[in-house]
């Protein structure tokens, strides 16, 4: 019997079959939420979760860790920083929102991070060289297994930076991946803050081309960004995982490679609710996250009678209720006929009852103030043009829009205001945030306005007139949609 079992074992190890485990957990958009919400999520549920796991791990973040909740906002990400230290993450990449503070912000960030940042493809614009608290790419040895994980940065910052410049991802890996394999790494990783299917910002991003540009070279790739929910995806033998945001969930990434050579086999991943009840929570960090909590955050401003979503329930309406009513507040506050409202802006629901500052803090996390301007009828024919497709980028108050799509095309576009055809050369008082009146990531075709055309209303911002609105109209209900359809 000995000498069959002795057989069977060479025979599986000859064949590669004798594989060790690796464990790569993966987080990315955490904004700042540090805390359950709805009894869902926070860091202390994600270091349960860890403790729980194997010994060894490896803990890696996508970016857009700096803005997004009070506590992140008010200290400019350095709570965040904090947390993430305490969390023992080993690496993350560079998020747009990293930029929320503008570029001079960034480098307090990279001085308290105490693990790696890697972005392949972000330099120095003075030296062209890679910043001195920046890497693109490092290798880890997690319990004998050696995993390289090579960041790519968002091209796209919130704000235009001066310090920094982005170059192209793909050529910027490739030349990474070119350094990393003279190492021999048993599995090699892209973390990157961009996501493979970018509906939500109106663009198809080059994240799948890394599959298509080096299978069997690049075997995980973990992306962000789009804050969507990706498992198992493979492409080209390249598995894809994408974890979605406010640290609502995290993804077990598990490999396999050859015990004895080391050589990749295998990746699979999970997704993993971070519900408290389920998976309980980290004692030490849910205290320590205490100990950060912004004061004056469980202000009540109002009460909502029900839940407030951001999209419709009606499929051919393009509006939803919540960023309606926040549209029809912003005209009410600047006394123009339109407003535009970018839905991207508007990062929660409202949830029936209590309405408090933390609230609305985290539906609308930026400290946007509002610009209004006039227009011409022939720039509101472009702008909603340019934003219709492949989803809506914005909300309006005052103006309604029909169109039909047709192949991804905007075909039989009618717009009104007023309840009268847009006029090319009539003109028209409108009012949006700041951050896209003056040109900001979806607001680009704001630009074709001066901004010596433009008037920022003093003392006014986007969160100012959303908590307004709620002390005003509770119990607040969700507004009708239609003002923006999409016929078949």
């Amino acid at each position: 019997m000995r000498k069959i079992f002795l057989i069977l074992a060479l025979t599986l190890a000859a064949a590669g079959l004798f594989a060790k485990t690796t464990v790569i957990y993966h987080t990315s958009d955490t904004h700042g939420f540090f805390y359950p919400k709805n009894g869902q999520g926070g860091f202390a549920a994600l270091a349960a979760v860890l403790e729980a796991g194997p010994e060894h791990y490896l803990l890696l973040d996508s970016g857009d860790f700096a803005n997004g909740t009070a506590e992140a906002k008010n200290s400019q990400g350095l709570k965040s920083v904090a947390l993430m230290n305490a969390l023992g993450y080993q690496a993350t990449t560079i998020g747009n929102h990293e930029f929320d503070f503008r570029d001079s912000a960034l480098e307090p960030l990279l001085q308290n991070l105490k693990f790696s940042v890697l972005a392949a493809n972000f330099l120095e614009r003075k030296t062209g060289k890679f910043p001195p608290l920046i890497k693109p790419y490092k290798i880890f040895d997690v319990d004998g297994v050696s995993i390289a994980v090579i960041g790519l940065a968002n091209r796209y910052p919130t704000n235009d930076d001066k310090m920094y410049k982005f170059t192209k991802p793909l050529p910027a890996l490739k030349k990474a991946l070119k350094e990393v394999e003279e190492q021999q790494p048993d599995v090699v990783v892209v973390l990157v803050h961009d996501g493979l299917r970018d509906v939500k910002h109106g663009t198809q991003a080059y994240v799948a081309k890394i599959a298509k540009k080096f299978g069997g070279r690049v075997n995980i790739v973990l992306g962000g960004h789009v804050h969507n929910i990706v498992q198992n995806e493979y492409i080209n033998g390249t598995l894809f995982v994408e974890s979605g945001c406010h640290l609502q969930h995290v993804s077990k990434i598990t490999v396999e490679t050859d015990d004895e050579t080391g050589k990749f086999i295998s990746a699979k991943s999970e997704i993993i609710p971070l519900i408290v009840e389920k998976v309980g929570q980290d004692q030490k960090i849910a205290e320590y996250a205490e100990t950060l909590k912004e004061a004056g955050m469980d202000e009540v401003f109002g009460e909502a009678a029900e839940n407030i979503n951001r999209v419709s329930s009606v499929p051919e309406h393009k509006d939803g209720p919540l960023n309606d009513w926040i549209a029809d507040l912003g005209r009410a506050a600047s006394g123009t006929q339109i407003f535009v409202h970018n839905n991207g802006g508007t990062r929660m629901d409202v949830q029936k009852g209590p309405v408090t500052r933390r609230d609305t803090t985290d539906i609308h996390p930026f400290d946007n103030g509002i610009v209004k301007m006039t227009v011409d009828g022939k720039f509101l024919k472009y702008l909603v043009k340019k934003s219709l497709l492949p989803r809506s980028l914005f909300t309006y108050s005052g103006m309604d829009v029909t169109y039909r799509n047709k192949n991804g095309k905007v075909k039989d576009l009618q717009i009104f205001v007023d309840g009268k055809p847009v006029e090319n050369h009539h003109k028209y008082t409108l009012a949006t945030n700041s951050y896209i009146g003056y040109g900001g990531s979806e607001g680009w075709p704001f630009k074709k306005i001066k901004d010596s055309e433009k008037q920022l209303i003093p003392d006014v911002t986007i969160r100012s007139v959303l908590e307004n609105g709620l002390k005003t109209q509770s119990p607040v209900r969700a507004v009708e949609t239609g003002r923006i359809v999409e016929f078949q």
